[in-house]
């Protein structure tokens, strides 16, 4: 029997068992990405809201795509990859990084809080770094 045969089925079988997964949380990556891109653009309106009112939107609609794709990825990781603690853990920990920035972020624009951008921007650095390893870690194979 040839054992090369059988090694490429195995990584063809893992590597189409993660796709969906990946894919998922790549596009959570990318949307967070993107958040910082927005978050620039009406930054430097500095303190005219009504300004930047337009980015400010996106921004809010982007988190919203993140959290949203980051809710998919966490269940695609509890139903396909339940032996794989760090990918499931990993995304619930993104899911709640998430909602706590949203939330944060809802208080910064919608009630005018903008003391907690110091602890805003932080969190989204941590996001940032969580929704990287993620993927990341979804290529080492178990």
């Amino acid at each position: 029997m040839d054992t090369s045969i059988d090694t490429q089925q195995t990584v063809t079988r893992s590597t189409s068992k993660t796709t969906l997964f990946s894919a998922l949380t790549g596009l959570a990556a990318l949307a967070v990405l993107l958040q910082g891109l927005w978050a620039g653009i009406f930054l430097e309106h500095d303190g005219r809201r009504d300004d930047a009112s337009g980015w400010i939107d996106v921004h809010a609609r982007g988190g919203e795509i993140a959290l949203v794709l980051a809710v998919l990825a966490a269940a695609v990781a509890l139903w396909r990859h339940r032996a794989r603690r760090d990918l499931w853990i990993g995304s619930l920990v993104l899911v709640v990084l998430l909602v706590l920035e949203s939330y944060l972020g809802g208080l910064i624009r919608d009630d005018g809080k903008d003391t907690l951008t110091a602890v805003h921007v932080p969190l989204a650095m941590a996001i940032m770094a969580v929704s990287v390893w993620i993927p990341l870690r979804a290529r080492l194979r178990r």
